[in-house]
Formats: structure tokens, C-alpha cells, sequence
């Protein structure tokens, strides 16, 4: 038993720098960093895989966590675990602001309701879109690549290494220009066709005067909306294994830049 005890703080300070990591990540990372996930649970899960890593992980620098540079690797295994966690956060970033623009585009967004995962309101078509990327996440083993991309930085960038730096930060914030672009081709056919048929609206008022098409208009773009959902709704998880293969090939290029310093 005493043995144990000296062998004790050893133990924690190889187990701690994971853990600060996972723990970052998942936080982070979407699904997983969501309200209807328990802070308990995530740091359980954290801890679980912070442990069974273990063999994997290289050597851990002999610092005490409660000492200042113990303080500041923490908060570097935070940073590094939050940018990994961020990265895969922008594919759900890109469906909701697609669902957005559509309800916007359709008249839905007028009808926002209260949403318990993301504490904020939200509109019908970013809900449904936030459903399929569950589906497609998980189906796709989002979980089992983002665990892997983990217990790999740690071979990118170890506890004690180089760490980021400030171009791979800028790197990552660029990425969040490429959120909207991606929302904007996607939902480009849906705005055009509205746009057609709200300019078809304003033709027939000019033409016959008589019909009240400001009650009418509005339920002939919702169901015409709708239908267009339901052309584009297949082709969704073929842009979803796009955005999560730019997002890889973003990790990718940060790690050859941490593998190089």
C-alpha cells in the first residue's frame, strides 16, 4: 500500500495532461459538448480514455500540476484540445446557418421556438438539420474520429512540446469563413427558386390586382419551400462527408505544421 501511495502523484501527473485535453475536446466538440450531455458524463469519459491511453502516450514531462508551469501546460492541453474540438464543430456550424438562411427564405424564421440543447432560440429547418447531423455523425463514426484525432495530436503535439502557434490559430480562423460559404452554395438553389416564384407573385398582383396575395403568398412559399427541402435533404450527407474531409485535411495540414516544428 505504500508503494501504491509513492507511486500515486507519478500516476496522476501522466493521467492529468490527457484528461485536460479529451476533457477540452469534448467540450468543444459538437454532440458531444452539448447541454443534453452531462458535465459528469463528458469528464468520466474523458478520464476513461485519458486512462486506457495510456500505453499509446509518450513520456510525460515530470511537472506538478499544482505548480505554475503545471498551471500553464494545463491550460495549453485546454487550448489544444478546444482548437481539435472546434474544428469538427464547424460542419454542424455550416448545416445551422444553412437551415437559417432557408427559414429565413421560406417565412419559418418568424416562428422560432425555444431550444433546450443550444439555450437559444432556434427555427424548424435548423432543428431538422441538427437531427440529420446526429444521424449522419454518428453513422459516419464522428465519435471513433474524433477520438483518434485526439490520441493523435498527442504524437503532433506532446505535453511539454512546441504546442500551437500563431499561424495555425490563424489557420483555424480562417476556417470559419469557409462555415458561410459552404451554407451559402447549398442553400443558393433554394434562395434562387424563392426569388422566382416570389417575382411570379408580384407579376400575377400586378395582373390581377383583385387577389389578396400577401395572405396567399405566404403559404405558396412554404409549401413550395418545403418541397425544395425534400429535393435537397438526399444530397445532405454527401456534403457532410465533403465538410468532415476539409475539416481532416485542415487537421492535417496543422499537424505537418507541428510535425515540422
Amino acid at each position: 500500500m505504500e508503494a501504491l501511495m509513492q507511486q500515486l502523484p507519478a500516476l496522476v501527473a501522466a493521467v492529468i495532461w490527457p484528461f485536460c485535453r479529451f476533457a477540452a475536446a469534448f467540450a468543444a466538440a459538437p454532440i458531444l459538448g452539448e447541454a443534453m450531455i452531462p458535465m459528469r458524463g463528458r469528464a468520466l469519459i474523458a478520464l476513461a480514455l485519458a486512462v486506457v491511453s495510456q500505453p499509446a502516450m509518450p513520456a510525460m514531462p515530470a511537472v506538478d500540476p499544482v505548480s505554475l508551469p503545471g498551471v500553464a501546460l494545463m491550460a495549453e492541453q485546454v487550448m489544444i484540445g478546444g482548437l481539435l474540438g472546434f474544428a469538427f464543430h464547424l460542419v454542424l456550424s455550416g448545416l445551422m446557418v444553412l437551415g437559417t438562411m432557408i427559414s429565413s427564405q421560406m417565412g419559418l424564421s418568424m416562428a422560432m421556438m425555444n431550444d433546450p440543447v443550444n439555450g437559444a432560440p432556434s427555427d424548424a429547418m435548423s432543428s431538422l438539420l441538427y437531427v440529420l447531423f446526429v444521424l449522419l455523425f454518428f453513422s459516419m463514426d464522428g465519435h471513433l474520429v474524433v477520438t483518434q484525432v485526439l490520441a493523435r495530436s498527442f504524437q503532433i503535439w506532446p505535453v511539454g512540446g512546441t504546442g500551437l502557434d500563431a499561424a495555425s490559430l490563424q489557420r483555424m480562423a480562417h476556417g470559419v469563413g469557409w462555415v458561410f460559404a459552404v451554407a451559402l452554395m447549398m442553400a443558393l438553389p433554394v434562395v434562387f427558386a424563392i426569388l422566382v416564384v416570389q417575382m411570379g407573385m408580384g407579376f400575377l398582383n400586378r395582373v390581377a390586382p383583385t387577389l389578396n396575395l400577401f395572405s396567399l403568398g405566404f403559404s405558396i412559399t412554404t409549401v413550395f419551400g418545403l418541397l425544395l427541402v425534400t429535393a435537397l435533404l438526399p444530397a445532405v450527407p454527401e456534403h457532410f462527408g465533403r465538410m468532415m474531409t476539409h475539416v481532416l485535411d485542415l487537421l492535417d495540414s496543422l499537424a505537418a505544421r507541428g510535425a515540422k516544428a
